[in-house]
């Protein structure tokens, strides 16, 4: 089916839907099967979302989304909502590049995940918040959900490993803005966390801080080099420290890598 095929199925799903939801709101309806008809047009919704998603028609994807959602936030059902919030989230992410609304969803969905005590998905989409946070230099926001997750990982022995880079990207979130900030928060994180102390990402924040105080470049890109041959940095990563790097005196514009 090419993309005007699919298009015409998804309005024609998107008719019925509607249909569907009037139907249920009339009296008798409401007494006989109204739950069901609202219940089938929930799936219409989805699946009219699905068939745009393929022809590429983000902006009615998401209308039918935001359709659904409504339908199943005014039921009580929050899970299912906070999955159509993350499928928006993504389009917005990937498809339409706007991560403000993306931002914004992925936020809606961890709060009806949170409301649902689903704590493991509301983190995920906490973290996403936080990383896109940083990139739009949202620095305070940043912290606060690494510092955040990082101390609800701390405390969970299955997660527990993971606390360490929470904690290591809200240093580097402080580090990017201040670097007395930096000094206390890494204290802190190691008198909360003190398993924190001995991984590779607490020494190197504590080269990373000595190189900055010292305003000496060289000794920067020699800390991160070194860390970075046995732990890949993601592009996270790479551009959080490049805007510190950029930060050290002498350091020009120009010279814009890690190597």
């Amino acid at each position: 089916m090419d993309n005007a095929g699919k298009e015409r199925e998804a309005v024609q799903l998107m008719a019925e839907a509607e249909k569907r939801v009037k139907a249920s709101h009339s009296f008798l309806r409401g007494l006989f099967g109204g739950n069901t008809r609202i219940e089938e047009a929930c799936e219409m919704y989805t699946r009219a979302a699905n068939m745009f998603k393929m022809a590429k028609n983000w902006s009615e994807a998401i209308n039918c989304l935001n359709a659904a959602i409504d339908i199943y936030t005014d039921m009580g059902r929050f899970t299912i909502a906070a999955k159509h919030h993350i499928t928006i989230a993504e389009i917005y992410e990937t498809e339409l590049v706007d991560i403000e609304k993306a931002i914004a969803h992925y936020e809606q969905s961890a709060d009806y995940y949170k409301g649902e005590e689903s704590n493991s998905s509301a983190n995920k989409c906490l973290l996403k918040v936080a990383a896109y946070a940083a990139q739009l230099e949202q620095y305070q926001k940043a912290i606060e959900i690494f510092e955040q997750v990082g101390a609800s990982a701390m405390d969970n022995p299955l997660l527990r490993y993971s606390a360490k880079d929470y904690f290591f990207k809200a240093a580097l979130c402080h580090l990017t803005v201040d670097e007395l900030n930096a000094k206390l928060a890494l204290e802190k994180y190691e008198e909360m966390f003190p398993a924190f102390t001995d991984s590779r990402e607490c020494k190197l924040l504590k080269k990373l801080l000595e190189a900055h105080e010292e305003q000496n470049s060289e000794a920067y890109t020699e800390a991160v080099k070194e860390f970075d041959s046995i732990s890949r940095l993601d592009q996270w990563l790479t551009t959080m420290l490049l805007r510190i790097k950029k930060s050290i005196q002498g350091d020009g514009e120009g010279d814009g890598d890690l190597k």
